[in-house]
């Protein structure tokens, strides 16, 4: 980049007028904004992502060519949009060049469908529904109250901390676990991954808001699916590898009272260019599903949007963005998972 002259934010991936307008807002005159499929010629596409100063993309890999990518060696940050990234290739980008997640994006909007899920299998909803289209009116039926509950919160990150909120201000007892064992947001108990069995045993709703790590895949299996309550319910709105999916069609098949809300799943249209089930979750009564929306409620993801561009602007400042990927988990990301987009 030429001395005194403005960086260069170049966005890989289509926006909509609206994501624009946020990402305009927010970067405001830090930087040029360029939007890379406004450019029609290869010699002004690759004059742009020489003078990138930071990027901002959804999968660069697939919207840039591979000679494109020759080209970003020497920015200072590749900022994703999305939460999660085990669906990019990252093998394919330059290793000197930093990464980063949108680590809580939509946080407020996951927590909230969570709590929607939760409150539907604790009130019965569907499963009543069912009942009454058969013409059975099961008004004699106990539900379950929030503020009676025990909520283990497996994952306490944006979504994990979003959810902790709403469900303390229900009356819930909190329990929460993260890597460090410390919680901002005032819960009743936080532990460190060690005492999962201890959290699992003792909550009555389990929400999963974990991120996909080489620790964290394949982290619910039969046995700690066992360890839970026979009438728990747990709610996944993170990665469904972090589940067995074998053992929790087969519990929930063999466990009647036990209730599972899904919205995110093994094998889905972002991530792999397809949905499917192994198991056939969707004929069980004690399933409720979503499509991994969680995060399309009001205006989450224009939150997401601005805050990937908050931490553009921090790279751009020259302070170190938050959400790095670090280079353990790069490397487990390319070995374990950029097959998954194949």
């Amino acid at each position: 980049m030429i001395a005194n002259e403005q960086p260069a934010l170049v966005v890989t991936c289509k926006l909509s007028p609206l994501y624009r307008r946020t990402l305009a807002e927010t970067v405001s005159d830090r930087a040029r904004i360029i939007f890379l499929d406004e450019l029609e010629q290869p010699e002004a596409r690759r004059a742009a992502l020489s003078s990138a100063t930071v990027l901002l993309a959804h999968n660069p890999v697939k919207e840039l060519s591979a000679d494109e990518i020759g080209l970003i060696g020497e920015v200072r940050l590749v900022q994703f949009l999305a939460a999660g990234v085990d669906f990019i290739p990252l093998d394919r980008l330059p290793l000197q060049v930093p990464l980063a997640s949108n680590a809580g994006a939509q946080a407020e909007s996951m927590a909230e469908h969570g709590l929607a899920m939760a409150l539907a299998a604790a009130k019965h909803l569907p499963m009543e529904q069912a009942r009454m289209a058969r013409g059975e009116f099961n008004q004699a039926g106990s539900t379950r109250m929030m503020a009676e509950s025990t909520c283990g919160v497996l994952g306490l990150g944006g979504t994990g901390l979003a959810l902790a909120r709403l469900l303390k201000g229900m009356g819930a007892r909190v329990h929460g676990i993260n890597r460090r064992g410390e919680s901002s947001v005032p819960i009743d108990w936080v532990g460190k991954p060690d005492a999962l069995e201890t959290m699992l045993a003792v909550s009555d709703i389990l929400f999963v808001t974990l991120p996909l790590t080489r620790e964290t895949v394949g982290l619910i299996g039969a046995r700690e699916l066992g360890l839970m309550r026979e009438d728990a319910i747990l709610v996944n709105l993170a990665r469904g590898e972090l589940l067995d999916e074998e053992a929790l069609y087969r519990h929930l098949r063999d466990h009647a009272g036990f209730v599972a809300c899904i919205d995110a799943w093994w094998i889905e249209p972002v991530r792999h260019g397809r949905f499917e089930m192994k198991f056939p979750f969707l004929d069980l009564p004690n399933v409720i599903a979503s499509p991994h929306n969680s995060a399309a409620g009001g205006t989450g993801r224009v939150t997401g949007v601005r805050r990937a561009a908050l931490n553009c602007v921090r790279a751009l400042a020259g302070e170190t963005p938050m959400h790095l990927i670090s280079p353990d988990e790069r490397a487990w990301h390319i070995g374990k998972l950029a097959p998954l987009t194949t």
